[in-house]
């Protein structure tokens, strides 16, 4: 049993949507969130990622052999490595690790990376199918398989597919992705685990607080945010999302929340694109689009409270400079972003805020929970399965066919 009290969570929310509570999908939220809270005890829902027993289908033990690696090459497309990326970015300052992403098909990335002549490196594959094209197209142009080589880990689904037989083929160490966990709800699952403890954090503070957003007011926010983006999902009088990044540690995150979005709730000629913007810069470039073009878009704005950061001294400047004298930079960043949202009040534009308190374990956990249970639930109350792409992997079958 969750019991019913308050539990601080390492980000707060300030909801601005504007639109009231629709009744009807209040009372519905209610039932979803009552099965989502079953579900959770349920090995074969994509919710019991959201369990503290959830079954790893990994030990630590066999792990710790790759703990000596200084290097890790993570290759994989969407949530098989997007997690995995918001959580080094985002953490990046407590990990002592060299990390490289290969997420595209990009050949001068590849032929730069092969003359660095790297040693010490660990190279970590991922595809929930085992048969992703791009991260087949990478593993081979890197020509790293080799019989009994102990540097590499694969993931995937445990049947017919390129990861598993090549696993097989080459005795090379295999974890099996389960196969009811789609990419991008993976990252608290061995997906994103096993990377974030081989980066030297801990899978356990991140899968820290899974359970906050079902009591209190951390309840209430994720009511709030669930049941008034369904009435604007349904409504279909905004176009898109645009997620304004005041904290750069963020910019991975946003862009695994990114496909979250956009692949979760695409579908059925609904949904809303979602796009990050990199602020105060695109105060310069962007700023006058949002705030005066086609009343179409709302806006998530994150941010950070930062401590302790280092002044400026301008005492001994003329002009207008003298006036960033004893500031921080960040103090400019926050008049900047409190600057944009009161002017977002004043021309009525709907726009929320989430600000970041810690930048640890637990709050990149905590993101990751917040957004996954916001945007499933979302789509089950706009009558949407939010698990599924039907559209990408009808883009996939063309590709093969072009290909053979």
């Amino acid at each position: 049993m969750i019991k019913k009290n308050t539990i601080k969570v390492n980000f707060v929310t300030y909801n601005c949507l504007n639109n009231q509570l629709n009744k009807k999908l209040f009372v519905k939220y209610n039932k979803v969130l009552e099965n989502i809270l079953k579900a959770i005890n349920n090995p074969k829902s994509i919710y019991n990622i959201l369990n503290k027993k959830y079954n790893f289908n990994f030990k630590l033990k066999d792990l710790k052999k790759f703990n000596n690696f200084r290097n890790i090459v993570i290759i994989g497309m969407g949530g098989s490595i997007l997690g995995s990326e918001a959580i080094y970015y985002f953490l990046k300052k407590k990990i002592q690790k060299n990390l490289f992403f290969f997420d595209n098909l990009n050949p001068e990335e590849i032929a730069e990376f092969k003359k660095k002549k790297l040693k010490n490196t660990l190279y970590i594959i991922i595809s929930k199918s085992g048969n992703t094209l791009e991260t087949l197209t990478n593993l081979v142009a890197l020509r790293i398989i080799k019989k009994n080589k102990r540097n590499i880990i694969l993931i995937s689904e445990k049947k017919n597919n390129s990861l598993f037989n090549i696993a097989k083929k080459f005795k090379l160490f295999f974890i099996e992705h389960k196969s009811h966990i789609g990419g991008r709800y993976s990252v608290l699952s061995e997906v994103g685990m096993i990377p974030a403890y081989l980066m030297g954090l801990s899978p356990l503070k991140i899968r820290k607080n899974l359970k906050k957003f079902f009591v209190g007011k951390n309840k209430n926010d994720l009511l709030n945010g669930s049941t008034k983006l369904a009435d604007i999902f349904l409504n279909k009088k905004y176009t898109s999302i645009v997620f304004l990044n005041y904290f750069p540690q963020l910019e991975k995150f946003l862009l695994w929340y990114q496909q979250l979005l956009a692949e979760s709730l695409g579908k059925k000629g609904r949904g809303l694109l979602p796009t990050v913007s990199t602020v105060p810069k695109d105060h310069h470039s962007l700023l006058q689009l949002y705030l005066d073009g086609p009343k179409d878009k709302i806006f998530f704005i994150f941010s950070r409270d930062e401590k302790n950061t280092t002044k400026l001294y301008s005492n001994n400047l003329v002009g207008q400079i003298k006036y960033l004298n004893n500031k921080s930079i960040e103090r400019v960043k926050i008049a900047q972003k409190k600057a944009l949202v009161q002017s977002l009040k004043n021309k009525n534009i709907p726009f929320r805020e989430f600000k970041v308190k810690e930048t640890n374990e637990e709050t990149i956990g905590e993101l990751f929970t917040y957004f996954i249970l916001e945007t499933s639930i979302i789509g089950r109350l706009i009558n949407i399965n939010p698990f599924n792409q039907p559209a990408v992997e009808e883009v996939k079958i063309y590709t093969n066919k072009l290909l053979k």
